[in-house]
């Protein structure tokens, strides 16, 4: 079946459910059993509202068909579903290699969390494909990855790196949010878990917040058993709002992927951008994996101005535009924009493009009004006005 098909019957059990088409709400904590015997040998299908409930196991089992994994497990944001990997992979004493384009909140996690359990953790170059076997420790046990860079784009390669974890020995965890299991499906290049930041691309209307992890055979075990003994599971209706997302799920990451490129193409003639960093393009570090592995791309991606523009300058253009707004995250039917600096807390490269960095989210606003409004907001930026 296609992809608008399977998206439109996964996780779908009418019959069920009175023959409703979608999953109802259940919101609860406490399940009851009709005898002794069932509530001693947990007999029943639902026993708890943290082990799981209609609402939840419908995502769940949705995600894992979509992703060909042998499981899902479900996690209250794309951070908690972060936390849940790297838990599952790792114990104390491991060495852990993330790539230095990695999430910040992932970098302050490993620093605040992880270290103290006494996990250390080696940051290196997302370019450096199977040359990061040269990192590799006697205690090494997990490799994160993340492409693209959810900030500065770099696009890894992701087939070298899983093939040199399996002859190591080593698992691999892959923050997949950007692409989504669509247009990356991760499993099926090696990796042992990935992970999606439901908040974005899946809800898609900026008002959930929800992480997915699903695992490949080997790891399904381990994970259910961090998420039964951490309990983290997400709200029920957040879980609907994601199964609901999903049925649209493909139709929008298409508009996502015509409008961010099209609006890609439009800032790169802008005299005041330097360069566009979008995984589609040549200029952005890593395309060439991007267009050997990647079924398509979405609607974040990063600019760099001119060098000369000051953070006065900056400020003139930002606070002043008319539809895009400034936030954190991505995915949503709004268009977002936000200045950003790896340059601070990069450990392994250097960060330094030259000019002022503004990641960019498209969102389905009429594209001559966005361009309208960037068209404005870039004049500021020289005219002072």
């Amino acid at each position: 079946m296609g992809i608008g098909t399977r998206l439109a019957q996964l996780g779908r059990t009418s019959e069920a459910h009175f023959g409703f088409i979608n999953t109802p709400v259940y919101r609860g904590s406490t399940v009851l059993f009709k005898t002794l015997d069932d509530l001693q040998n947990q007999r029943a299908r639902y026993t708890y509202g943290t082990a799981g409930t209609p609402t939840v196991e419908s995502l769940e089992s949705a995600w894992t068909a979509l992703t060909g994994a042998a499981g899902t497990a479900l996690a209250p944001s794309g951070l908690g579903a972060v936390a849940l990997a790297l838990l599952t992979a790792l114990r104390s004493g491991d060495h852990l290699l993330v790539p230095d384009s990695v999430y910040l909140p992932t970098r302050l996690l490993c620093a605040n969390l992880l270290e103290r359990f006494g996990i250390e953790t080696t940051y290196y170059d997302p370019l450096l494909g199977a040359g990061l076997e040269a990192l590799i420790r006697p205690n090494t046990s997990t490799v994160f990855l993340e492409s693209p860079g959810s900030q500065s784009f770099e696009v890894q390669d992701v087939p070298s790196i899983t093939a040199l974890a399996r002859r190591r020995g080593l698992t691999t965890i892959i923050d997949n949010t950007w692409a989504t299991p669509l247009y990356f499906p991760a499993h099926q290049h090696g990796c042992d878990l990935a992970v999606e930041a439901g908040t974005k691309y899946l809800g898609g209307h900026a008002d959930i917040l929800l992480g997915l992890v699903s695992a490949g055979e080997r790891l399904w075990p381990a994970l259910q058993r961090t998420y039964q003994s951490l309990a983290m599971v997400p709200g029920a209706e957040d879980c609907y709002l994601a199964l609901r997302g999903m049925r649209t799920l493909h139709i929008r990451l298409k508009e996502a992927e015509t409008r961010g490129l099209q609006m890609a193409g439009w800032l790169r003639a802008q005299p005041q951008v330097m360069t566009v960093l979008h995984p589609a393009f040549p200029t952005c570090p890593g395309h060439e994996f991007w267009a050997r592995d990647f079924k398509g791309s979405t609607g974040v991606f990063s600019i760099i101005l001119r060098p000369g523009f000051t953070r006065e300058d900056l400020a003139r253009m930002l606070d002043h535009m008319r539809i895009f707004a400034m936030g954190y995250s991505w995915g949503g039917f709004e268009s977002l924009i936000i200045p950003f600096d790896c340059s601070a807390y990069r450990t392994a490269t250097v960060w330094n493009p030259g000019g002022l960095a503004l990641r960019v989210q498209i969102g389905l606003e009429d594209l001559e009004d966005l361009q309208a409004d960037l068209r404005a907001g870039l004049d500021r930026l020289v005219s002072g006005g």
